[in-house]
C-alpha cells in the first residue's frame, strides 16, 4: 500500500510539473507575440511619420487652404549648421544615394539654398516676427491663397502666400511658405520664401529657399530628421 502511494506521489508530481511547463512555455510565447506585434506598430508608425504625403505627386483639386497656426512655434535656421559642417553627414548621404552630384555639388546647392541672415522665426497667431543678429521685426499677415508649381523634373508643389495687414513696418511685406504638404498639418519643417517684392516675383524664385526647423532641436536632432523624413 505504501509503494502504491509513492508511485502515485510521483505520477501527480509529473503531471503538475509538466502543466507548469506548458503553463511557462505559453506565457512566453504570448509575450513575445505582443512584443512583436508592438515592434511592427511602432515600426510602421516611424516609417509613415517619416514620409512625406505626396512626395511631389497630387492632384491640384487635393490641395486645400492652410492657416498660419500650421506652421505657429519657434523656428530656427538650418544656414549655420550647413557653415559649420553639421549638415555633412547629410549631403555625404545625398551623393552616394542619389549618386547626380558630388559632395561639394550638394554642399555648394544648399549653401546657395539655405542662406539667409534671418536666423529665427517666431510665429504666433497671426503675427511673424523675423530675427536678425540682436534685432527684429513683427507684423500680422493676412492669408492670400496658395500656388501650385510645376517643377522641371515633373513634381509639384504648393506655396502657401500671406501678406502684411500694415505695411509701415520693416518686416518683409510678402511670405510664402512651403513644407511639402498640400492641407492643414502642423509642419515640422519648412522653406520660406520672404521679401518686399511682389507675390509673383517671389513664386520665381527656385535657388534661395531659406530652411527653418523648431528652435529647440539640435544639430543632431535635425541630422537625423533629414536623414529619416525624406
Amino acid at each position: 500500500m505504501k509503494t502504491k502511494n509513492v508511485k502515485l506521489y510521483k505520477g501527480l508530481s509529473v503531471i503538475i510539473l509538466g502543466i507548469l511547463l506548458v503553463s511557462g512555455c505559453t506565457k512566453k510565447n504570448n509575450v513575445e507575440t505582443v512584443e512583436t506585434n508592438q515592434h511592427s506598430e511602432e515600426k510602421q508608425t516611424h516609417e509613415h511619420k517619416h514620409k512625406h504625403a505626396h512626395d511631389g505627386e497630387f492632384k491640384e483639386e487635393e490641395v486645400q487652404n492652410r492657416t498660419l497656426q500650421d506652421w505657429s512655434g519657434d523656428w530656427q535656421s538650418v544656414y549655420p549648421y550647413l557653415l559649420d559642417g553639421t549638415l555633412d553627414e547629410v549631403l555625404e548621404h545625398k551623393a552616394e544615394e542619389k549618386k547626380d552630384k558630388s559632395f561639394d555639388e550638394y554642399k555648394t546647392y544648399y549653401t546657395v539654398g539655405y542662406k539667409t541672415d534671418t536666423q529665427r522665426i517666431v510665429i504666433k497667431g497671426n503675427t511673424v516676427e523675423f530675427f536678425k543678429g540682436d534685432t527684429s521685426q513683427k507684423a500680422d499677415y493676412q492669408y492670400d491663397g496658395y500656388q501650385i508649381l510645376t517643377y522641371d523634373s515633373g513634381k509639384k508643389g504648393v506655396r502657401y502666400l500671406f501678406s502684411v495687414i500694415d505695411d509701415n513696418n520693416a518686416a518683409p511685406k510678402h511670405i510664402q511658405f512651403s513644407d511639402h504638404n498640400i492641407k492643414p498639418t502642423k509642419a515640422e519643417h519648412f522653406h520660406l520664401y520672404f521679401g518686399d517684392e511682389s507675390q509673383e516675383t517671389l513664386l520665381k524664385e527656385l535657388e534661395n529657399w531659406p530652411t527653418y526647423y523648431k528652435s529647440d532641436l539640435s544639430g543632431s536632432d535635425i541630422v537625423h530628421d533629414m536623414l529619416y523624413h525624406h
